[in-house]
């Protein structure tokens, strides 16, 4: 059982942003837990991306194939919870673009590894879709409010 501190957390996510942008398989595939899955908005293909080797090769897809680089703007851990959200940057250079959002970090209680995370992009709505959402995501089992509360 690993203690899991604000600031472990913090340095774990830290650890994961190096390996992203050194395109670091090994290193990529540590910072999970093998059944971890990452969740994303709606308009990328083959999302969620499920376990630490599929995460992996996707990411170093991206920094070979888009030049990606990614910069940690806030980080906020928990202090009840293995639980942290940061806010980030994809820098995409050969696109000469940028994406900004979020992401909300699930630890595994007993390794400390990342076992969830939760990409929230600022970017427009879908106007397509009744509601915007991550796709496949459980919202309804973890508790979230399925509509307006009166």
């Amino acid at each position: 059982m690993v203690e899991i501190t604000p600031a472990f957390m913090e340095k774990a996510i830290r650890r994961y942003f190096e390996a992203c942008n050194a395109g670091d398989y090994a290193m990529l595939v540590s910072c999970f837990t093998p059944d971890a899955v990452h969740y994303f908005p709606p308009g990328l293909p083959e999302i969620p991306w499920r376990t630490a080797d599929v995460i992996a090769r996707k990411w170093v897809w991206c920094v070979e194939n888009l030049g990606s680089r990614w910069t940690i703007e806030k980080i906020l851990c928990s202090s009840t919870a293995p639980e942290a959200v940061i806010e980030w940057t994809h820098w995409k250079p050969s696109a000469k673009t940028a994406l900004r959002g979020d992401e909300w970090y699930v630890f595994d209680e007993k390794s400390g590894l990342i076992r969830e995370i939760r990409a929230y992009y600022a970017s427009a709505a879908d106007g397509s879709l009744p509601i915007s959402e991550l796709v496949e995501f459980d919202y309804a089992g973890r508790g979230y409010h399925l509509g307006p509360q009166a």
